[in-house]
């Protein structure tokens, strides 16, 4: 076996463990001590039980909530609900798409948030600058807060998914994959990205983002890999609070979830990264034991951090759609591991739950759900569950404590004393929108999530004055550097233009090699015009998002950059590949026609 072909078998196994050289220490067998389980006595019992395992919510550790309730707070919430009719209790639990509602629908259904999904902006504008999205900020915020009608006073809070960086607003920066920082090996540096996105998103007038994502993945066909930090749980438990302490601030101190911070949300609640096959939305069949060790282990450093929002799962376990699973999202979440938040829904997931549709399901809020995710589904939702209220389907201790969840994180974020979006102390700063603060937090990170694979006769670091060919399709593409998440939801389409902050591969290795008196010549298909001393080829996977970058295998299929290197080879040209993807992949014969491979995320 020659030294390239076994450096490919290597490959997936060194990218796989979270993206990085050296292997993590296998997950212990128990995060925590937890208390004995009963045994069952009767065969049929325990047959079934082995057919269809059940969650026993006594084999999960008990953890204490890390936030004390407050007495003002609370005596601020018994007021509110006793104010609030029906109809404004409701409306609280529901939020939509800005695509899918206006301001004025806000004030006469009582909404207690929007969202912006991937696809959604102002005006309809995926590109549209920050000025936009601030203007409408305040035009959400001045419905929800119009009380000239006698209701009480309860604004709005806008969500979305700034899952590396502000990446929904043109101009903001642009931080790594969680993947890519998860091969950094470096937690500390998320607390830094984490204060730089809720700073940028104070800018727009934003005040909630859908992150961080702390699935654990185990299968890398999964289309969201790359939102995943890493298979080692250990690994995943360590980042958890950086990140979400960057966005939210560390409980107790003056400044959480106010002033340059914000909130967050961990997601998705519970085993997303191990379902069967990685399908997205699919089904996870491992162990109650494993659901606890790999998947629930950085819950409970979250929650132990702060994490005051939960976002459900789309995954099910064992057929149980986890939206709608009182066992998890009731039994563990809250009374194992001492969640004293609320939880949020995702992109009308609670209409795959048993006996429900996106626009009728009184199941799970009944399970544990706080906050319905209908993005486009929210007006007749509101409808069903205010009819389901009104019948009793959904009891008024249930209605008013998943008011009471919302309405306490709305309290400890001061948004009752809050202005308005755009006279809020960062708004409309766009300037600070990639600073060269932020811009250097970025690339600090990019730099060391880059992951050096081979390096023949040390290739790498290239040496100054050298003449290089820089070839591939992404080359000078920064949206194929950005992947998916960026400016819209599959990140397809995006031009380099469209990034007046962001810096090329092209743009970056010309500015670096004319400081030390070399030169670049771009050539996408590999032909030259001189010899070069040596060519960087970049290619790699096309952006993805969720269940469209759901794969069968994994293997790289695209034989475009492997011609090019094979060509380059054939003419003595030493090559260094740059590989662009969101997992790893089976790269083998690209890897054994390069001379240095860098998985580049």
């Amino acid at each position: 076996m020659n030294k390239d072909f076994s450096t490919g078998l290597l490959l997936s196994a060194s990218l796989a463990l979270s993206a990085c050289g050296k292997a993590p220490e296998p997950a212990t067998t128990s995060a925590v001590a937890t208390e004995t389980s009963a045994v069952a006595t009767d065969p049929a019992a325990e047959a079934k039980a082995a057919k269809v395992p059940q969650i026993e919510a006594k084999n999960w550790p008990l953890q204490p909530s890390p936030i004390a309730r407050q007495p003002a707070v609370e005596e601020k919430i018994k007021a509110l609900l006793a104010q609030m009719s029906p109809e404004q209790k409701v409306g609280q639990l529901i939020q939509a798409d800005i695509a899918s509602v206006t301001p004025q629908q806000v004030r006469e259904y009582y909404l207690g948030s929007v969202l912006n999904g991937g696809n959604s902006a102002p005006g309809r504008d995926n590109r549209v600058g920050p000025k936009a999205w601030l203007e409408l900020a305040d035009a959400f915020w001045q419905a929800s807060t119009d009380t000239s009608d006698g209701r009480p006073y309860i604004p709005v809070m806008w969500g979305t998914d700034a899952v590396h960086g502000h990446s929904n607003v043109k101009g903001a920066i642009i931080f790594p994959h969680n993947i890519g920082l998860g091969a950094m090996r470096e937690p500390k540096l998320l607390r830094k990205i984490g204060q730089v996105t809720a700073i940028e998103m104070q800018v727009t007038g934003l005040d909630w983002t859908f992150a961080p994502t702390i699935a654990v993945v185990r299968d890398d066909r999964w289309g969201r890999t790359y939102e995943s930090y890493g298979e080692d749980p250990a690994l995943v438990a360590s980042y958890a609070p950086e990140i979400l302490q960057g966005i939210q601030g560390e409980p107790g101190s003056a400044d959480f979830l106010r002033g340059n911070h914000m909130l967050a949300t961990v997601k998705h609640f519970l085993g997303d990264g191990g379902t069967i096959d990685g399908k997205d939305q699919g089904d996870n069949q491992h162990s109650e034991a494993n659901l606890r060790d790999l998947h629930g282990l950085p819950y409970y450093s979250a929650i132990k951090a702060g994490a005051r929002v939960v976002m459900a799962s789309y995954n099910s376990w064992y057929g149980e759609k986890m939206h709608g699973f009182q066992p998890m999202l009731s039994d563990v979440l809250v009374g194992r591991m001492g969640f004293d938040g609320f939880v949020v829904g995702d992109w009308n997931g609670h209409g795959q739950v048993k006996g429900c549709t996106p626009t009728d399901c009184a199941n799970a809020l009944n399970a544990g759900l706080d906050m319905f995710m209908a993005p486009d589904s929210w007006q007749k939702l509101y409808d069903n569950t205010l009819a389901q209220v009104k019948d009793g389907r959904i009891t008024q201790a249930r209605l008013d404590e998943a008011v009471s969840r919302v309405l306490r994180i709305k309290a400890e974020m001061g948004l009752f004393e809050q202005v308005q979006p755009s006279k809020r102390p960062l708004a409309g700063k766009f300037d600070l929108l990639g600073s060269a603060e932020h811009r250097a937090v970025a690339r600090e990170a990019a730099r060391k999530s880059l992951v050096l694979l081979k390096n023949n006769q040390k290739l790498l670091p290239i040496k100054a004055g050298s003449k290089v060919l820089l070839a591939g399709d992404g080359a000078d593409h920064i949206g194929k550097q950005s992947g998916g998440w960026t400016l819209s939801w599959q990140g397809a389409g995006n031009k380099n233009s469209d990034f007046p902050n962001g810096e090329s591969i092209y743009a970056g290795l010309q500015g670096a090699l004319a400081a030390g008196g070399g030169s670049v010549e771009l050539s996408e298909n590999g032909r030259f015009t001189s010899k070069p001393d040596l060519a960087v080829v970049v290619f790699g996977e096309e952006p993805y998002a969720e269940f469209v970058g759901d794969r069968a295998h994994l293997a790289f299929d695209d034989s475009r950059a492997l011609q090019v290197l094979t060509e380059l080879k054939a003419q003595g040209i030493p090559t260094v590949s740059v590989f662009l993807s969101g997992r790893p992949l089976w790269v083998n014969p690209e890897l054994n026609q390069s001379d240095a491979f860098v998985a580049a995320f």
